[in-house]
């Protein structure tokens, strides 16, 4: 390998911004959302165009290509490069002026979009265009790849909203790019006038032509404009450092009309005829693409057609004329906006969901986003499905059908070189397909190194050797992002798969989502960065340690990337004793929010506990892992020897508190949480027997939260369960000869009554039932297997009776649900325990269906657990608080304690700016009537910490508000 320390040296003394040459730095650029895998020498966030200038100074000299990179969310491989890469998203991503007269920004390459559109959006404006990476790709990328996003038949390209542009080129010339020839380099007017005949016919007439240069924009008759014809060249022309923008004004009320129909050629070939109506959008994707059509119509294909109006009134007018000139099967026309964003989401998910086929194969991109003339794009599909049908393939085209621009993930076999080879048969003859059609191989995301190569295909050879003569006025050296556009690297070049072990490696989970290949779970992240939102919208919860950082490292892709790297081992070369692996991992809360959110269903969480496992196999563990991660250990130890009062007091201040924190790897700002003097089961072993009970036993599991830190939350479930007329158990440990799980007697019986010696049995072993949680959270994967092991035993006769298991630690049930089946995947009982596994609210539903809850007429705040969002789902939850008359709307993200991870040494500042994002200034705008919910001991512990209130699980409230009815509590 070359050896880059002088290289790096000169550029820390050449910028003001940050260099990084390190494993980390470098592994995180590696990729974009391509096939394709570049290892670049390093990487530099440049403070202004003068470090700029400077990083193409040094590069130059020294013959180091440079690439510019925005969100990294290019699908052609366009965002990675072997150079030096130029990182825009850290400083030079700022909104430096909008004019609302003129209707125009200033804005430097690396703003994400959705910045700019909160900011144009109180003065009833917005950018046109705009991707389905919306919150998080940058204006930079767009110009740099022309993008469109599913608005183009209303406002264009983005090349169709750029006025000036502010360029460096490689030799260090500052120009200002516009019309009328404006900041053209030398030669570039002399190029374009002594081709005008080519200029004029060789560049097909369509909405989407995004393939090669657009050097056509310097015709006379469209206003000789440079920065138009810079729209699209990928990087590869010069580094753009600031942007005019036009904006447009937006419509005050919108509808979407959902139009279905038979298959996709027929709304293929409807979606023209829709044009002339002067619709917003015109998007349209297939049944295959759709896991769960809830909501749509019912058909084979759909158009989402958006119209505007000055009034709600005046856009659903709108729609409705489109459903009557659209000859669909079925039709909806919505206008409340929460459902519109709901059904749009499909649409914009479809990016990442399409990655996987409805058997659960694997599809990439690679012919993402070809374009034809919108009139033939129903011929264009059903040639395009025989063409996949011949080479034996699958796909699910969706897109932009208004524009002719289809999007879509082909389960290419790109792991072998068969796979490989057919990957490169089908490309070429696709791309004379389009060609037949009248179309361009890129309409949207660029051609990079998917797509340069078969550029003669479309433009011939002669127009192919005016894009390199171009490429040379502006950028005579070749330095910037060579292999792009002109003399490219072949398609099959480079792909991010072939530098992947060829066997999988050993692991601990199943990955049954991923035939059980580690490998191939790494390959779910895509790249297209939903992870790297930096406001939570909603009820969504990822990734909370990238918004809290604004880190890629601690995004969930970055954190793939460097398992990815790990995998390969070329760049991270240490394998699972990886500390740069180790050290992105450390902000992870493991709240699972990547299991729902993100489009591919990454579960960081999980690789997190799979490193961990590994990564610390005979080696020290650090101390968090030893006291946090095995807390159901020492609380059993606890209760047993019943030193919960002096601990206690020992742990609330002083010097042996501090000392205790700094020896258990405890973060100092944190306050230990008190024991329970009294634990829930017993409690549950000295009550009385509940009477009557003639419903379906239930089974409450005793959590270790639940048992040692909130009973109060067991003993106020066992009260609600038991008022709607369940009959409730603890789960039974090794019951004595002839015992049988309880009938009416409020818990477990052995037929006859229980003595004394028995029941503490019963008691010690049901706290000995575990989800392993905890373990699972540090990476102790050995001994959570012991535990999970030892609790499937336990609850034997539960799952032999077939009762459901009611847990009311969300991060517990969790865990059952999902963990133990994943760890235990060759136990038939973890899969019977994991579906046995009630939440509170469902067990209520399913098993009490005509008890109707006591009136609490009172509103909420706090936030839905992250694990219920992630895994569980809180929709029972939602309708028992409607019942019970708690209204409003709990907040999304996460509580940033998520167990043990907030209260680890160097963690709480993170935990609480997690915290800040949404928790806490809902509970701080609540007024006194306000219940405050936290059905998770983390989040009630942040929540008392914090801001000093107290949170309750839902169903202490449920337990208050009936003793209020009776009149007394038990």
């Amino acid at each position: 390998m070359t050896d880059h320390s002088g290289l790096e040296a000169e550029l820390r003394g050449a910028v003001r911004g940050e260099v990084g040459f390190d494993t980390t730095s470098r592994a995180l650029v590696t990729m974009d959302a391509s096939n394709y895998r570049r290892v670049p020498v390093g990487v530099v966030a440049p403070r202004d165009a003068d470090d700029v200038a400077a990083v193409l100074e040094v590069c130059r000299a020294r013959g180091v290509p440079v690439v510019a990179r925005g969100g990294g969310t290019s699908i052609a491989g366009q965002a990675t490069g072997t150079g030096v890469v130029l990182d825009f998203t850290r400083h030079m991503n700022g909104l430096l002026e909008l004019d609302t007269a003129t209707r125009t920004a200033v804005v430097q390459p690396g703003l994400v979009l959705d910045r700019l559109q909160e900011a144009a959006a109180p003065h009833g404006l917005r950018f046109g265009p705009d991707p389905s990476t919306h919150s998080r790709c940058t204006l930079g990328g767009m110009i740099g790849n022309n993008s469109c996003g599913s608005h183009s038949v209303a406002w264009g390209t983005t090349a169709d909203s750029v006025r000036e542009l502010s360029v460096v080129t490689a030799r260090g010339r500052r120009l200002r790019l516009g019309r009328d020839w404006a900041g053209a380099p030398d030669g570039l007017r002399e190029l374009a006038e002594g081709e005008l005949a080519r200029l004029r016919t060789g560049f097909p007439e369509l909405p989407r032509r995004i393939s090669g240069y657009a050097l056509d924009a310097l015709l006379p008759e469209k206003g000789a404009d440079v920065a138009r014809s810079f729209c699209g060249s990928e990087g590869t022309l010069g580094i753009l450092t600031e942007a005019v923008v036009q904006l447009v004004q937006a419509p005050r009320a919108r509808a979407l009309a959902v139009l279905a129909y038979g298959d996709e050629s027929a709304a293929a070939e409807a979606a023209a005829a829709l044009l002339p109506l002067g619709p917003l959008t015109v998007e349209g994707m297939a049944a295959d693409l759709v896991r769960a059509p809830a909501g749509l119509p019912e058909g084979g294909a759909w158009l989402f057609v958006e119209t505007g109006g000055e009034s709600a009134g005046e856009a659903r007018a709108r729609a409705e004329d489109i459903v009557r000139a659209a000859h669909v099967t079925d039709s909806l026309v919505v206008t409340d906006p929460a459902a519109q964003r709901s059904l749009w989401r499909i649409r914009e998910d479809a990016s990442g969901t399409a990655t996987r086929m409805p058997d659960g194969s694997e599809a990439w991109p690679g012919w993402e986003d070809c374009a034809v003339p919108p009139a033939r794009l129903g011929a264009y599909l059903r040639d395009f499905r025989a063409l996949l049908a011949s080479h034996a393939l699958r796909g699910t085209p969706y897109g932009h059908f208004g524009d002719g621009c289809i999007h879509v993930r082909i389960d290419f076999d790109l792991l072998t070189e068969a796979g490989i080879g057919r990957f490169r048969r089908f490309s070429e003859e696709l791309a004379d397909l389009v060609v037949e059609h009248g179309g361009s191989l890129s309409g949207e995301h660029g051609d990079g190194q998917a797509r340069a190569e078969l550029l003669p295909r479309m433009y011939g050879a002669e127009t192919v050797r005016l894009f390199e003569r171009a490429k040379a006025v502006w950028d005579p050296d070749d330095l910037l992002n060579p292999g792009m556009l002109v003399r490219p690297a072949p398609l099959d070049a480079n792909l991010r798969f072939s530098v992947l072990p060829a066997k999988p490696v050993d692991v601990a989970f199943g990955y049954p989502a991923d035939e059980g290949d580690f490998r191939a779970a790494v390959r779910r992240c895509v790249g297209v960065a939903k992870c790297r939102t930096t406001t939570a919208s909603g009820p969504a919860v990822m990734c909370p340690s990238f918004r809290a950082t604004g880190e890629e490292e601690h995004s969930t892709r970055g954190r793939a990337r460097l398992l990815h790297e790990m995998l390969a081992g070329d760049l991270v070369t240490d394998g699972w004793h990886s500390t740069e692996v180790r050290d992105a991992l450390d902000l992870c809360l493991s709240c699972k929010g990547c299991r729902s959110d993100c489009p591919v269903g990454v579960d960081m969480a999980t690789y997190k506990a799979e490193f961990l496992h590994h990564h610390y196999a005979g080696r020290r563990r650090p101390a968090a892992h030893l006291t946090m991660g095995r807390l159901p250990q020492w609380l059993r130890w606890i209760a047993a020897t019943r030193t919960a009062p002096l601990l206690n007091a020992l742990a609330s201040t002083g010097p042996l508190a501090r000392f205790g924190k700094r020896v258990g790897g405890i973060a100092a700002e944190r306050g230990i949480p008190r024991l329970a003097t009294r634990t829930f089961t017993g409690w549950w072993g000295g009550r009385r027997p509940a009477e009557g009970g003639s419903g379906r036993l239930v089974v409450l599991w005793p959590d270790t939260f639940t048992e040692h830190l909130s009973p109060s939350v067991g003993r106020a479930a066992v009260r609600v369960l038991e008022a709607a007329g369940l009959r409730v158990a603890l789960p039974p440990a090794l019951l004595p000869r002839g015992g049988r799980i309880g009938g009416g007697t409020g818990g477990s019986g052995t037929g006859g009554g229980r003595t004394r010696s028995a029941a503490a049995l019963l008691t010690a072993r049901r706290a000995r039932v575990c989800c392993g949680l905890t373990y699972l959270s540090t990476g102790q994967l050995d001994r959570a297997r012991t535990v999970l092991r030892r609790t499937l035993d336990l609850m034997e006769p539960v799952l032999r009776a077939g009762a459901p298991v009611v847990v009311l630690e969300p991060s517990c049930a969790a865990a059952l649900r999902t963990d133990l089946p994943e760890l235990l995947h060759e136990d038939p009982r973890a899969a019977r325990l994991a579906s046995a596994v009630v939440t509170f609210a469902e067990a209520l539903e399913r098993h009490a269906p005509h008890w109707t809850p006591p009136a609490v007429d009172r509103p909420v705040a706090g936030q839905t657990h992250c694990h219920q969002h992630a895994v569980l789902g809180d929709t029972p939850d939602h309708r028992l608080r409607e019942a019970a008359g708690l209204t409003g709307e709990l907040s999304g993200g996460c509580c940033g304690l998520a167990g043990n991870f907030g209260f680890e040494k160097g963690h709480f500042e993170v935990s609480r700016a997690c915290a800040e994002e949404q928790l806490l200034p809902a509970v701080r705008a609540a007024s006194e009537q306000t219940v405050l919910l936290a059905d998770g001991f983390s989040c009630r512990t942040q929540l008392e910490q914090l801001a000093g209130v107290r949170g309750r699980h839902l169903a202490e409230v449920l337990a208050q508000a009936l003793d209020q009815e009776t009149g007394g509590s038990e």
